[in-house]
């Protein structure tokens, strides 16, 4: 059973998820990026170099077993997932930007990915480090499985734009129903050891996502970029694609463990990222009352 989820069930998961995100993108979501460079320019700094000097950070502090510390580096260099323009949406943030932000990072997460990886396996070494580096090959399965089903989403909008409107809501329920059936069928893989790794992974997975939600909303708001997009860059930068991470983990790298930090992650995000949206909100809120009065 576990050998049909990884070799048939986990790829369709994911091309579910990527083929969602790209029903709601458009050459425009692009485009808009020139438009607003010094949002997006700090969104991506954060997302490609700050976060995985966090999460490397975390590791060692952690001193998390090797295949673990690996896991937790492939879950930083996941962009940003179709979840986050929902956060955004319920927390009045800028959504295009987060599309466009979305529609950047898994383009550029193609390369970043495998690099970020790799690096991690060279320097934490694990026990099988010789069968799990992200080659050419494995490289262009990642390629396969995160722009394929994006084009295939983005062509459908473009010839079917009220099918896909029409199927925008639906796919995002599925996407969602997908990721929760990915994390139990992780965790029932791993069940024997499943008590070590909640132990080991779990603090260092809260730890890393709150700081990424916070860092994602703290330094545009520092550097003058408007609150609504600051609440977009927050939700893009702490908000990760775990079903990518987990179908990377299993599917192309061959390894459970890999994936149970992105698993505990996904269980995390949600609760997490709910709250967060709630205190900047309300933050927000009393601050803007605060001007009003004075």
């Amino acid at each position: 059973m576990w050998s049909a989820l990884t070799t048939v069930l986990l790829p369709l998961a994911l091309a579910i998820v990527m083929l969602g995100l790209g029903l709601s993108l458009t050459p425009g979501d692009f485009v808009r990026v020139g438009r607003q460079p010094k949002a997006v320019l700090i969104a991506l700094a954060l997302q490609l170099l700050v976060l995985p000097g966090l999460c490397f950070g975390l590791v060692v502090l952690f001193d998390l077993p090797p295949l673990l510390a690996v896991g937790m580096l492939l879950l930083a260099a996941s962009p940003g997932g179709t979840t986050a323009n929902l956060f955004s949406h319920l927390f009045r943030g800028d959504v295009a930007l987060n599309i466009s932000l979305t529609a950047v990072n898994s383009l550029i997460a193609v390369v970043t990915l495998p690099v970020v990886t790799n690096l991690a396996i060279d320097w934490f070494d694990p026990a099988d480090a010789g069968t799990l580096g992200l080659q050419f090959g494995k490289t262009a399965q990642v390629f396969a499985v995160v722009l394929v089903p994006v084009g295939i989403g983005m062509l459908i909008r473009r010839r079917r734009p009220a099918f896909a409107e029409h199927m925008d809501k639906p796919v995002r329920i599925l996407s969602a129903v997908v990721l929760a059936l990915v994390i139990v069928g992780t965790m029932l893989a791993e069940r024997e050891n499943i008590g070590g790794y909640l132990r080991d992974a779990g603090l260092p997975v809260l730890l890393f996502c709150l700081a990424s939600l916070t860092l994602g909303f703290v330094v545009p708001r520092a550097l003058g970029v408007a609150e609504h997009q600051a609440i977009a860059s927050a939700f893009e930068i702490g908000v990760h694609n775990a079903t990518l991470a987990i179908a990377v983990a299993v599917s192309v790298l061959g390894s459970v463990e890999l994936a149970v930090p992105a698993a505990v992650y996904g269980v995390l995000m949600f609760p997490v990222a709910a709250g967060f949206g709630w205190v900047i909100t309300r933050v927000t809120t009393r601050d803007s009352a605060q001007l009003t009065v004075g």
